[in-house]
Formats: C-alpha cells, sequence, structure tokens
C-alpha cells in the first residue's frame, strides 16, 4: 500500500529540514558572530536537538523548551553585553525571572512559539498518521480465513478447469459473492478507515498553510538574529532594568572586548536560498509533497469495501458484468443470485460463502479502535493541540505534550489474534491442504492470485 513508502518519505524530508536549518544557522552565525557564536554555540544545537527529539517521539514540552532557550541565550546575551561584571549562576536565575517583564528580544520569542509548536504538531502528528495507517493495513493482511471462504475461493477460480472449461470465467456477480463474504470483516474497517482518511486530509492543510514546517524553519537564523538585535538595541536600558531588580553585579577586573559590541551584533542573515530547501530525501518539495499524497489519500477511501469490486472487475478474474456464458458456481449460465451488501451483518445469506456474523474478527475490532484514536489525535493536531503517543490505545490520552514515538504507537496486539497457531500436517491429503490453507490471510490466498495490490498503490 502507499503509506508504506510514503511514510518513509515524509519522516526523512522532515529530519533532513530540520538538519540543513541547523547547518544553514550554524554556517551563517559562525561567519557572521565568529568566536563569541562558536563559544556558545551549543545553545543553539541544544534547540535543534530537543526539535528533532519531539520530532522523532521523545517526551518534549515544546512551550517550555523554547522558553527555556530563550532564557540561556538572554544569559549568555547578558554576560556578553556586561562583561565587565562578574555575574554568577545566582544572578542569571535572577535575570531569568525578568524575562517576561523585560521581553529582551521583542515578540520574536512570542511568535516563534506559537509558529514551531503549531508546525510540529501537525509534521509529527501527520508522519505518524502516515505509519498508523501503514501498521493497520498490514495488520489487517494477516487476518486469516475461514475454511468456508477457502472452499468457495476454491470453487470459483478451479471447479470450470476440472470440467474442462478453462476459458470460462466466473461470472461477475458470483465473484462479488464470493469476495464480500470473505472479505466481511475488512470491509467493516471502512467507516473508521474513512474517518481516518478525512482527518489525514484535515491536517495537509495545515502542511499548506501559514504554520507548515518548511515556511516556519526557512527563516529561523533570520528570526533568532532579529531577536539579539532587539536586545542589543535597548541593551543599556535592559541592563539598567536588571540592575535595579537584582542589584549591581561586581566587576569583574576585566574591560570590556576590545571589539565593540555593536560590531559583535551588528551583522543581519540573509533568508534560506531556495538551493538550501531540503529536496534529496524525497526528491522533491513539500508542496509537491503534499499535492501528491492528498490525492493518495483521496483514493484510498473506501478502500477495504471497494476491494471485492476491484478485484472482480478485472477482466482476467471474472467475465464482464452483463456475460451469461460464465461460470455461476453449478455451470456455464446466467448468475441470479442478489449482490450482497458490504459488511459483517450483510452476510447472514451470503449463498456462496457461510459466515458467522455473530463472530466479528477480534483484529479487525483492535484496528477499528487503534484508528479512531489516531484520528482523534490528528484532529486534535489540526486544531494545534499536543497529543500523547505514548499509548494509541488510550482514547481519553489529552492534549498535553506529552511523549510520543514513531515506530511503535500502534498497540501490538496479542499473537493468538494475528496469526493462526501452526497445525500439524494431517495425514489426510485433503485434510493437510485445507489446514495449510486455513493459516493463510485473505490477501496471500486472494490478492496474489488476482494480482490486485498493484491497482491500488
Amino acid at each position: 500500500m502507499f503509506l508504506t513508502l510514503l511514510s518513509s518519505i515524509w519522516a526523512e524530508f522532515f529530519l533532513e529540514l530540520l538538519e540543513n536549518t541547523e547547518h544553514s544557522l550554524n554556517e551563517m552565525f559562525v561567519r557572521t558572530y565568529g568566536k563569541p557564536y562558536m563559544q556558545n554555540a551549543e545553545v543553539f544545537q541544544g534547540l535543534f536537538s530537543e526539535l528533532k527529539r519531539y520530532y522523532t517521539g521523545g517526551n518534549v514540552n515544546l512551550e517550555e523548551m523554547l522558553n527555556d532557550f530563550w532564557t540561556r541565550l538572554l544569559e549568555r546575551m547578558f554576560q556578553l553585553l556586561n562583561s565587565q561584571y562578574l555575574i554568577t549562576e545566582e544572578y542569571l536565575e535572577c535575570i531569568s525571572k525578568y524575562m517576561d517583564q523585560l521581553k529582551p528580544f521583542g515578540d520574536v520569542p512570542k511568535k516563534l512559539k506559537s509558529q514551531i509548536t503549531r508546525a510540529f504538531i501537525t509534521a509529527r502528528t501527520f508522519v505518524q498518521g502516515l505509519m498508523v495507517g501503514r501498521e493497520v493495513a498490514n495488520r489487517v493482511s494477516k487476518v486469516s480465513i475461514s475454511v468456508a471462504c477457502v472452499k468457495a475461493v476454491t470453487k470459483m477460480l478451479h471447479c470450470p478447469s476440472c470440467r474442462g472449461l478453462t476459458a470460462v470465467k466466473p461470472c461477475r456477480r458470483y465473484c462479488l459473492n464470493v469476495l464480500k463474504g470473505c472479505l466481511a470483516n475488512q470491509a467493516d474497517l471502512d467507516p473508521e478507515w474513512t474517518q481516518y482518511i478525512d482527518a489525514m486530509l484535515l491536517v495537509t492543510e495545515r502542511l499548506e498553510g501559514p504554520f507548515n514546517i518548511e515556511s516556519v524553519m526557512e527563516p529561523i537564523d533570520v528570526k533568532i538574529s532579529e531577536a539579539i538585535m532587539n536586545m542589543q538595541d535597548k541593551s543599556v536600558q535592559l541592563s539598567y532594568q536588571v540592575f535595579q531588580g537584582c542589584g549591581q553585579p561586581k566587576p569583574s577586573g576585566m574591560s570590556r572586548s576590545a571589539r565593540g559590541v555593536s560590531d559583535v551584533f551588528s551583522a543581519r542573515f540573509r533568508p534560506y536560498s531556495t538551493e538550501e530547501l531540503p529536496t534529496t530525501a524525497a526528491g522533491t518539495s513539500l508542496d509537491r509533497l503534499v499535492i501528491d499524497i492528498k490525492e493518495k489519500l483521496r483514493q484510498s477511501k473506501n478502500f477495504w469495501s471497494s476491494l471485492p469490486e476491484g478485484i472482480c472487475q478485472e477482466e482476467y478474474v471474472a467475465a464482464e458484468e452483463n456475460e451469461e456464458n460464465c461460470w455461476n458456481g453449478q455451470e456455464v449460465g446466467r448468475y441470479i443470485a442478489e449482490v450482497l451488501k458490504d459488511g459483517l451483518t450483510q452476510q447472514v445469506n451470503n449463498p456462496e460463502v457461510l459466515v458467522d456474523i455473530t463472530r466479528p474478527d477480534s483484529l479487525i475490532r483492535q484496528q477499528v479502535m487503534t484508528l479512531r484514536v489516531m484520528t482523534n489525535k490528528l484532529k486534535n493536531a489540526y486544531n494545534g493541540n499536543d497529543i500523547n503517543f505514548q499509548d494509541s490505545s488510550d482514547e481519553s490520552s489529552g492534549s498535553g505534550s506529552g511523549s510520543g514515538c514513531m515506530e511503535s504507537c500502534v498497540t501490538e496486539p496479542d499473537s493468538s489474534i494475528t496469526e493462526s497457531p501452526v497445525l500439524e500436517a494431517d495425514r489426510s491429503v485433503e485434510h493437510s491442504s485445507v489446514a495449510l490453507l486455513h493459516q493463510a490471510s485473505v490477501f496471500t490466498l486472494i490478492l496474489p492470485l488476482f494480482i490486485l495490490i498493484h491497482h491500488y498503490r
């Protein structure tokens, strides 16, 4: 399914974007600020390290982390601007208490906090959504089939050949009833799957809007530079206010740097150039990726309930819709039974497959819950609320900053549910064949025969 490839492309794209942004900032700050920056580079390295940790699923509170970054930057800047004084750790703690009151960096921290939190919540949740969808599809593909389904498919595919009718295909309506019976449980996944796809499409809107991660990270070096300029412009007033609140620090016995403060912090930076935008991971830009994923998501709506129709409409699988010279399960002739609707409860009178509608597949039900939880998280992300990826089985996970995971968030199903136990070979050839087929999943039995998967990729 397309989700397998795209989840990797998107995850790599966002990580490359972060790496490129960090490299660009470091390169320009080294070139422009030189030694003062290099002596304090760990402040900026810490910022990007925490952003990467959040994106890859770490337990990071974005707002607190960004507040800490600006506090540390204030402390380092204040020391550089007041190098003639002895600034102790206790004094720096006092300075940090006046952060909100002084607003040394102007409105930049507030604006950047809003943009970064929205952008990273969207990016992380979107990629997590792709991965959850991929895992759901993989697990559903392993659902065990019933003996009744094995018999029905075998009868549909091979009985004509056994009678010498090698050129006769199954009737289209006959094929539909067989597969609707075999894929009844999968069809019941469709309502939650459709809501999940709709939620994914909602989040893609955020990837196109003003809070998309590319447009937020692209000029971050310029914005941090502006913040530094703001603090420099009011350094005298700022120092006076700090001295009023925290007291006059002791002289360090050293004169201010021979290089003027205005020389150290005067340069402003050019923005990202288009050549530096990350395109190598995905081989394209964010805009093109969004266009591509939106189209594929829309095409995947009703994926599960449309499988029977998609399989049976292939010319090498079943006869044309109104063709009467086809195999109807008994002989060559018209198939007169009514084609049933989709879903388990609709199969109570399936004429081709005996379906126990009182026993919904437990793995399918589990994936329904997984999709429901992920859909809720996607909707929260669309509204700008952070979510907790720690436990995908907990619908009441709240909207705190939360921890996360990028690979292991879908609760692993019980092995007794996902896979049929290995059956010992029976001495009877017939029983042995049925046992082996029964261990197979619907997709390993049906889809490879029909070569259909390519139709949905």
